[in-house]
């Protein structure tokens, strides 16, 4: 199957084509705040080079949030669109589920140990992270599994401390670094480095994965499809005079 993966829901911006589980081309930026400009031409570029290889893409792979609520608008219109353009399915994959998949990528180590767990966290300002436990096996194809739910957690020098004094937790995402110096387990491991990107959410939707959290959506429910804000969006109150 060919796949355009998208994901726009951090300060990264990323688009990728895969075709049969391996990454035929990749876009990247993470300047941030220009996903509005880069993402569609990050688009048209993978589909000018599906053309010239005879692909045809079968599907929309979508990093869903949680995250930047602009981001993940950006990134679900231009999905919603390409897949009813092309009259394809849209696969939404959690971005936390898809940075675990990248974390396990760079250090394969995660899951080599008996029972270590994964905790990918997303900065929500000052000290609370989008965040979820993931355990994760190597078989016939990587399989991922939720331990603790996604949710906003305030951090502190007792989080996850149940998980940490049975298991090794390897921490990733631009929100653990804050946290190194609060969480303190010697338990408690961190990869540097992890963001979400297309090539990660598309990679989840192969038969290279088994990930309960991937969601198919086809046809006219792809209308109703919203990407995962965890948090309602609340607009802050006007202070131009006039518009009170």
């Amino acid at each position: 199957m060919t796949i355009l993966a998208l994901d726009s829901s951090t300060e990264v911006c990323s688009a990728a084509l895969l075709h049969d589980g391996k990454v035929v081309a990749e876009r990247l930026n993470a300047s941030g705040s220009n996903h509005a400009a880069l993402l569609p031409l990050y688009v048209e570029q993978l589909q000018a080079i599906a053309r010239e290889q005879g692909l045809k893409i079968e599907a929309v792979a979508l990093s869903d949030g949680p995250g930047s609520y602009t981001g993940l608008r950006i990134g679900a219109s231009l999905a919603k669109g390409l897949c009813y353009g092309m009259d394809i399915p849209l696969y939404t994959v959690p971005t936390l589920t898809v940075m675990t998949v990248a974390a396990i990528s760079h250090q394969p180590s995660a899951i080599s140990e008996e029972d270590a767990l994964i905790c990918p966290m997303i900065d929500a300002r000052r000290m609370e992270v989008y965040t979820a436990v993931y355990a994760a096996v190597r078989g016939k194809a990587l399989e991922v599994r939720g331990v603790m739910p996604l949710e906003a957690k305030i951090i502190n020098e007792t989080s996850f401390a149940e998980l940490l004094r049975e298991h090794t937790v390897y921490f990733c995402g631009n929100g653990a670094e804050k946290c190194k110096a609060v969480i303190k387990h010697p338990n408690a491991r961190w990869i540097d480095g992890i963001v979400p990107t297309g090539a990660m959410a598309g990679w989840s939707c192969t038969d290279k994965t088994d990930i309960a959290d991937v969601r198919v959506i086809k046809g006219k429910d792809i209308a109703y499809y919203e990407p995962n804000y965890l948090k309602e969006f609340v607009a802050a109150p006007a202070h131009i005079k006039g518009l009170n």
